[in-house]
Protein backbone atom coordinates (compact mmCIF):
# COMPACT_ATOMS: atom_id res chain seq x y z
CA UNK A 1 0.00 0.00 0.00
CA UNK A 2 1.31 3.44 -0.94
CA UNK A 3 1.82 5.85 1.97
CA UNK A 4 1.74 9.63 1.48
CA UNK A 5 4.63 11.44 3.13
CA UNK A 6 2.27 14.11 4.46
CA UNK A 7 0.70 11.43 6.68
CA UNK A 8 3.92 9.99 8.12
CA UNK A 9 5.25 12.58 10.57
CA UNK A 10 6.61 13.51 12.90
CA UNK A 11 9.99 12.37 11.56
CA UNK A 12 13.14 12.88 13.63
CA UNK A 13 16.35 12.82 11.59
CA UNK A 14 19.40 12.25 13.78
CA UNK A 15 22.51 13.37 11.91
CA UNK A 16 22.40 16.28 9.45
CA UNK A 17 25.40 15.28 7.35
CA UNK A 18 25.42 14.81 3.58
CA UNK A 19 23.36 11.61 3.50
CA UNK A 20 20.90 12.79 6.14
CA UNK A 21 20.37 16.08 4.33
CA UNK A 22 20.04 14.30 0.98
CA UNK A 23 17.21 12.24 2.42
CA UNK A 24 15.63 15.29 4.08
CA UNK A 25 15.59 17.23 0.82
CA UNK A 26 14.00 14.28 -0.93
CA UNK A 27 11.26 14.02 1.72
CA UNK A 28 10.49 17.73 1.62
CA UNK A 29 10.39 17.77 -2.19
CA UNK A 30 8.11 14.72 -2.15
CA UNK A 31 5.58 16.30 0.21
CA UNK A 32 6.68 15.84 3.82
CA UNK A 33 5.49 19.01 5.61
CA UNK A 34 8.45 20.93 7.08
CA UNK A 35 6.74 21.09 10.47
CA UNK A 36 6.72 17.28 10.51
CA UNK A 37 10.54 17.08 10.32
CA UNK A 38 12.95 17.69 13.20
CA UNK A 39 16.71 17.68 12.57
CA UNK A 40 18.94 16.60 15.45
CA UNK A 41 22.63 17.48 15.25
CA UNK A 42 24.85 19.02 17.95
CA UNK A 43 27.10 20.65 15.34
CA UNK A 44 25.06 21.39 12.20
CA UNK A 45 27.06 22.54 9.19
CA UNK A 46 26.32 25.35 6.77
CA UNK A 47 24.22 23.11 4.49
CA UNK A 48 22.00 22.01 7.38
CA UNK A 49 21.53 25.58 8.55
CA UNK A 50 20.69 26.68 5.02
CA UNK A 51 18.14 23.89 4.58
CA UNK A 52 16.57 24.73 7.92
CA UNK A 53 16.29 28.39 6.96
CA UNK A 54 14.86 27.62 3.51
CA UNK A 55 12.13 25.34 4.84
CA UNK A 56 11.62 26.70 8.34
CA UNK A 57 12.93 23.52 9.96
CA UNK A 58 13.94 23.14 13.58
CA UNK A 59 17.46 21.93 14.37
CA UNK A 60 17.96 20.60 17.88
CA UNK A 61 21.32 19.74 19.49
CA UNK A 62 19.77 16.65 21.08
CA UNK A 63 16.78 14.36 20.70
CA UNK A 64 14.05 15.69 22.95
CA UNK A 65 10.56 17.11 22.99
CA UNK A 66 8.68 14.62 20.82
CA UNK A 67 8.23 10.90 20.39
CA UNK A 68 8.49 10.60 16.59
CA UNK A 69 6.55 8.22 14.43
CA UNK A 70 9.78 7.66 12.49
CA UNK A 71 13.32 7.96 13.83
CA UNK A 72 15.98 8.05 11.10
CA UNK A 73 19.56 7.34 12.18
CA UNK A 74 21.99 9.02 9.78
CA UNK A 75 25.14 8.99 11.90
CA UNK A 76 28.59 7.47 11.52
CA UNK A 77 28.78 3.83 12.65
CA UNK A 78 31.71 4.69 14.92
CA UNK A 79 29.42 6.70 17.25
CA UNK A 80 26.25 4.65 16.92
CA UNK A 81 26.23 3.18 20.45
CA UNK A 82 26.53 6.60 22.09
CA UNK A 83 23.76 7.94 19.87
CA UNK A 84 21.45 5.01 20.57
CA UNK A 85 21.86 5.41 24.32
CA UNK A 86 20.78 9.05 24.09
CA UNK A 87 17.66 8.23 22.08
CA UNK A 88 15.88 6.04 24.64
CA UNK A 89 13.71 8.92 26.00
CA UNK A 90 12.16 9.65 22.59
CA UNK A 91 11.22 6.09 21.64
CA UNK A 92 7.46 5.69 21.74
CA UNK A 93 5.28 2.63 21.23
CA UNK A 94 4.60 3.78 17.67
CA UNK A 95 8.19 4.67 16.71
CA UNK A 96 9.75 3.03 13.66
CA UNK A 97 13.54 3.35 13.44
CA UNK A 98 15.31 3.49 10.08
CA UNK A 99 19.10 3.26 10.12
CA UNK A 100 21.56 4.13 7.36
CA UNK A 101 24.64 3.47 9.54
CA UNK A 102 26.97 1.22 7.54
CA UNK A 103 27.62 -2.21 9.01
CA UNK A 104 25.40 -1.86 12.11
CA UNK A 105 23.04 -4.82 12.21
CA UNK A 106 19.44 -4.90 13.39
CA UNK A 107 20.27 -6.86 16.54
CA UNK A 108 22.72 -4.20 17.72
CA UNK A 109 20.29 -1.39 16.89
CA UNK A 110 17.53 -3.22 18.72
CA UNK A 111 19.65 -3.63 21.85
CA UNK A 112 20.64 0.02 21.81
CA UNK A 113 17.09 1.32 21.35
CA UNK A 114 15.40 -1.43 23.39
CA UNK A 115 12.85 -2.03 20.64
CA UNK A 116 12.57 -4.11 17.51
CA UNK A 117 10.70 -1.95 14.97
CA UNK A 118 13.83 -1.34 12.92
CA UNK A 119 14.60 -1.11 9.22
CA UNK A 120 18.28 -1.25 8.29
CA UNK A 121 19.19 0.42 5.01
CA UNK A 122 22.08 1.46 2.79
CA UNK A 123 21.36 4.39 0.44
CA UNK A 124 24.01 6.17 -1.62
CA UNK A 125 24.94 9.78 -2.24
CA UNK A 126 23.13 10.28 -5.59
CA UNK A 127 20.10 10.43 -3.29
CA UNK A 128 21.00 14.13 -3.13
CA UNK A 129 19.44 14.55 -6.58
CA UNK A 130 16.83 11.78 -6.38
CA UNK A 131 19.05 9.37 -8.34
CA UNK A 132 20.12 7.12 -5.48
CA UNK A 133 19.32 3.50 -4.78
CA UNK A 134 18.78 1.95 -1.37
CA UNK A 135 19.11 -1.59 -0.11
CA UNK A 136 16.82 -2.35 2.86
CA UNK A 137 16.00 -5.10 5.35
CA UNK A 138 13.04 -5.00 7.73
CA UNK A 139 13.48 -6.36 11.26
CA UNK A 140 11.21 -9.17 12.50
CA UNK A 141 8.95 -6.77 14.43
CA UNK A 142 8.29 -4.52 11.44
CA UNK A 143 4.83 -5.16 10.01
CA UNK A 144 3.46 -4.34 6.56
CA UNK A 145 2.53 -0.81 7.61
CA UNK A 146 6.03 -0.07 8.92
CA UNK A 147 7.60 -1.38 5.74
CA UNK A 148 5.27 0.82 3.66
CA UNK A 149 6.29 3.86 5.69
CA UNK A 150 9.99 3.06 5.24
CA UNK A 151 9.44 2.48 1.52
CA UNK A 152 7.75 5.87 1.14
CA UNK A 153 10.60 7.71 2.85
CA UNK A 154 13.41 5.82 1.12
CA UNK A 155 11.78 6.00 -2.32
CA UNK A 156 12.05 9.81 -2.21
CA UNK A 157 15.78 9.30 -2.85
CA UNK A 158 15.40 6.70 -5.63
CA UNK A 159 14.50 3.00 -6.03
CA UNK A 160 14.45 0.67 -3.02
CA UNK A 161 15.60 -2.96 -3.15
CA UNK A 162 14.42 -5.15 -0.25
CA UNK A 163 16.36 -8.15 1.04
CA UNK A 164 15.37 -11.01 3.32
CA UNK A 165 18.98 -11.84 4.26
CA UNK A 166 20.47 -9.01 6.31
CA UNK A 167 24.04 -10.15 5.60
CA UNK A 168 23.55 -9.09 1.98
CA UNK A 169 23.52 -5.43 3.05
CA UNK A 170 27.29 -5.61 3.53
CA UNK A 171 27.55 -6.45 -0.18
CA UNK A 172 25.08 -3.66 -1.02
CA UNK A 173 27.32 -1.28 0.93
CA UNK A 174 30.33 -2.43 -1.07
CA UNK A 175 28.64 -2.13 -4.48
CA UNK A 176 26.15 0.75 -4.46
CA UNK A 177 26.86 2.42 -1.12
CA UNK A 178 30.54 2.95 -1.91
CA UNK A 179 30.09 2.71 -5.69
CA UNK A 180 29.76 6.45 -6.42
CA UNK A 181 33.28 6.99 -5.06
CA UNK A 182 34.59 4.35 -7.47
CA UNK A 183 32.91 6.16 -10.38
CA UNK A 184 34.27 9.54 -9.28
CA UNK A 185 37.76 8.07 -9.08
CA UNK A 186 37.30 6.72 -12.62
CA UNK A 187 36.66 10.31 -13.75
CA UNK A 188 39.82 11.41 -11.92
CA UNK A 189 41.86 8.64 -13.54
CA UNK A 190 40.46 9.30 -17.01
CA UNK A 191 41.21 13.03 -16.68
CA UNK A 192 44.75 12.29 -15.46
CA UNK A 193 45.30 9.99 -18.43
CA UNK A 194 44.08 12.70 -20.81
CA UNK A 195 46.54 15.18 -19.30
CA UNK A 196 49.35 12.67 -19.73
CA UNK A 197 48.39 12.36 -23.40
CA UNK A 198 48.94 16.09 -23.79
CA UNK A 199 45.47 17.59 -23.30
CA UNK A 200 45.18 20.84 -21.33
CA UNK A 201 44.16 20.17 -17.72
CA UNK A 202 40.75 21.86 -17.89
CA UNK A 203 39.81 20.18 -21.16
CA UNK A 204 40.91 16.73 -19.96
CA UNK A 205 38.77 17.17 -16.85
CA UNK A 206 35.77 18.39 -18.87
CA UNK A 207 36.03 15.49 -21.31
CA UNK A 208 36.32 12.89 -18.55
CA UNK A 209 33.48 14.36 -16.48
CA UNK A 210 31.03 14.73 -19.36
CA UNK A 211 31.89 11.31 -20.76
CA UNK A 212 30.76 9.65 -17.52
CA UNK A 213 27.71 11.94 -17.18
CA UNK A 214 26.63 11.19 -20.74
CA UNK A 215 27.30 7.48 -20.44
CA UNK A 216 25.24 7.27 -17.25
CA UNK A 217 22.38 9.14 -18.92
CA UNK A 218 22.50 6.76 -21.89
CA UNK A 219 22.54 3.78 -19.53
CA UNK A 220 19.40 5.15 -17.87
CA UNK A 221 17.62 5.92 -21.14
CA UNK A 222 18.50 2.75 -23.09
CA UNK A 223 17.09 -0.59 -21.88
CA UNK A 224 20.00 -2.50 -23.41
CA UNK A 225 22.40 -4.23 -21.06
CA UNK A 226 25.73 -2.56 -20.22
CA UNK A 227 27.47 -5.26 -22.25
CA UNK A 228 25.42 -4.40 -25.35
CA UNK A 229 26.01 -0.68 -24.88
CA UNK A 230 29.73 -1.36 -24.60
CA UNK A 231 29.67 -3.44 -27.76
CA UNK A 232 27.79 -0.67 -29.58
CA UNK A 233 30.71 1.68 -28.97
CA UNK A 234 33.35 -0.85 -29.96
CA UNK A 235 34.20 -1.26 -33.64
CA UNK A 236 36.25 -4.37 -34.48
CA UNK A 237 39.95 -3.55 -34.49
CA UNK A 238 39.18 0.09 -33.72
CA UNK A 239 40.48 2.50 -31.10
CA UNK A 240 37.95 1.51 -28.43
CA UNK A 241 38.73 -2.17 -28.95
CA UNK A 242 42.42 -1.42 -28.45
CA UNK A 243 41.75 0.42 -25.20
CA UNK A 244 39.32 -2.19 -23.90
CA UNK A 245 41.83 -4.97 -24.56
CA UNK A 246 43.98 -3.38 -21.86
CA UNK A 247 41.18 -2.29 -19.51
CA UNK A 248 39.24 -5.58 -19.50
CA UNK A 249 42.37 -7.54 -18.70
CA UNK A 250 42.54 -6.13 -15.20
CA UNK A 251 39.37 -4.20 -14.34
CA UNK A 252 37.11 -7.08 -13.31
CA UNK A 253 39.49 -8.61 -10.74
CA UNK A 254 40.34 -5.11 -9.49
CA UNK A 255 36.67 -4.29 -8.90
CA UNK A 256 36.21 -7.66 -7.21
CA UNK A 257 39.05 -6.86 -4.79
CA UNK A 258 37.69 -3.34 -4.28
CA UNK A 259 34.19 -4.47 -3.34
CA UNK A 260 35.50 -7.31 -1.19
CA UNK A 261 37.59 -4.83 0.82
CA UNK A 262 34.56 -2.58 1.28
CA UNK A 263 32.32 -5.51 2.26
CA UNK A 264 34.88 -6.69 4.81
CA UNK A 265 35.08 -3.20 6.32
CA UNK A 266 31.30 -3.04 6.57
CA UNK A 267 31.36 -6.30 8.54
CA UNK A 268 34.14 -4.96 10.79
CA UNK A 269 32.18 -1.80 11.58
CA UNK A 270 29.29 -3.95 12.74
CA UNK A 271 31.53 -5.81 15.18
CA UNK A 272 33.40 -2.79 16.53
Amino acid sequence: MSVALRNIGPVMLVGAGKMGLALARGWLDAGLPPNHLLLVDPNPGAEALELAEDFGLTISPEAAGIQPNVLVLAVKPQIIDTVLAALAPVIGPQTLAISIAAGIDIARLSRGLDMGRIVRTMPNTPAQIGKGITGAVAGPEVGAEGRDVAEALLRAAGPVVWFDDESQLDAVTAVSGSGPAYVFHLVEALAAAGKKLGLPDAIAEQLARQTVIGSAALLEADPATPAVLRQNVTSPNGTTAAGLAVLMEGLTPLIERTTEAARKRSEELGKA
